[in-house]
């Protein structure tokens, strides 16, 4: 399945860390007709349950998560002139933040407002040694003059904001939206259970498609969904930085493409095992994959997985994006057609014959 008005929603649904509440719901309604049952935790984590059908024993439980959860701001002080001063919520990079629009989410609804942009007249003296500015120099003017007229919009500390940018597509393969970080990898899970609910019938193991919460600051709706499910098998499906436009040195940073398949990590919280079953499956699909390495950790929710209790067998599929944490986050469509044929199959070939542990 490929419902791409289903995508653009979810993309265009506010969703910041901490306040994924209308994106998760909108996830939810669609994939209920899809599974057995959908739940959802205190803070928001989604899961949705297809229960194993075709089976000789105990069937295996596969964990498949992605994250909800966008960056953003939120209103840190009102000032006695009307304008916000705002902290970041998550990764944002205040060095494309001026003169962009704002949708903020307030106690009567969404409310436009406008990061303030000097204008380059009155800047150009300091225009040769002009650096990006600093969080805190940042303000939002909504139309108001004073406390009380932002108080009368139903805004005020702690409320959150996202860019106002919508998702569009860019040529013929191309899609550009802020949040591809990471609401296409809900989206993909979507098609994933669409997948194998039109095959239920000959479904071997269990399957738990997870869209959690607060990956971007630091993993937390992870964190508690593994402790509670405690799958056989995880995998985790998250964005990486294709390094393929220019300024960018692949010494450093590696080398990914955006249009070159899919990418698996190898290392730290990468089980060689999971690993190793991702790679029969896409060479049995003559699926391009990318690799990349992990020396340390890999800076997403599979970190705080596999570390669960007494273990999870986990992995990371990537899918390459350019410019991320902007509002022009760039995905090929055909990577992601790509990333749902490996991750439905990779289920459907897990039996409960296999493991996924060390065998000393």
């Amino acid at each position: 399945m490929e419902d791409h008005a289903f995508l653009f929603d979810l993309l265009n649904t506010p969703s910041p860390t901490g306040f994924e509440l209308a994106g998760q719901r909108k996830w939810a309604a669609y994939v209920r007709p899809l599974a057995d049952r959908v739940e959802n935790d205190a803070y928001g984590t989604v899961w949705a349950t297809l229960d194993a059908r075709s089976t000789q024993g105990t069937p295996k439980r596969i964990m498949l998560e992605a994250h909800a959860d966008e960056i953003g701001f939120i209103v840190k002080q009102i000032t006695k002139e009307g304008f916000l001063r705002i902290d970041r919520i998550g990764g944002s990079d205040t060095a494309t933040a001026r003169g962009r629009r704002l949708e903020i989410l307030g106690d009567n609804g969404p409310v436009r407002g406008i990061i303030g942009n000097t204008a380059i007249h009155l800047r150009k003296d300091s225009l040769g040694d002009e650096k990006a500015p600093k969080i805190h120099e940042l303000y939002v003017d909504v139309g108001a003059s004073d406390p009380e007229a932002v108080a009368a919009l139903g805004l005020r500390v702690g409320h959150p904001a996202v860019y106002a940018d919508a998702a569009e597509k860019l040529g013929a393969r191309y899609i550009v939206s802020r949040a591809l970080d990471n609401r296409i990898g809900g989206y993909i899970l979507s098609q994933v259970l669409a997948n194998l609910s039109q095959r239920k019938a000959e479904l071997r193991s269990t399957v738990h498609a997870v869209n959690a919460v607060q990956e971007e600051i630091g993993g937390h709706g992870a964190k508690m969904v593994a402790h509670r499910l405690m799958p056989d098998v995880c995998i985790v499906l998250d964005v990486t930085h294709a390094t393929d436009t220019p300024g960018i040195d692949a010494a450093q940073h590696g080398e990914v493409k955006l249009g070159g398949g899919p990418s698996i990590t190898h290392g730290t919280c990468n089980h060689p095992a999971v690993i190793a079953r991702l790679l029969e499956v896409a060479q049995q699909l003559k699926i391009p994959i990318q690799h990349e390495s992990s020396s340390r950790y890999s800076g997403t929710d599979t970190d705080v997985i596999f570390e669960t209790r007494e273990g999870i067998p986990s992995a990371l599929v990537s899918l390459p994006l350019r410019y991320m944490h902007s509002v022009v986050e760039m995905g090929d469509l055909e990577d992601v057609k790509q990333v749902i044929q490996l991750l439905t199959t990779f289920v459907e070939s897990v039996t409960e014959a296999d493991s996924f542990g060390v065998t000393l």
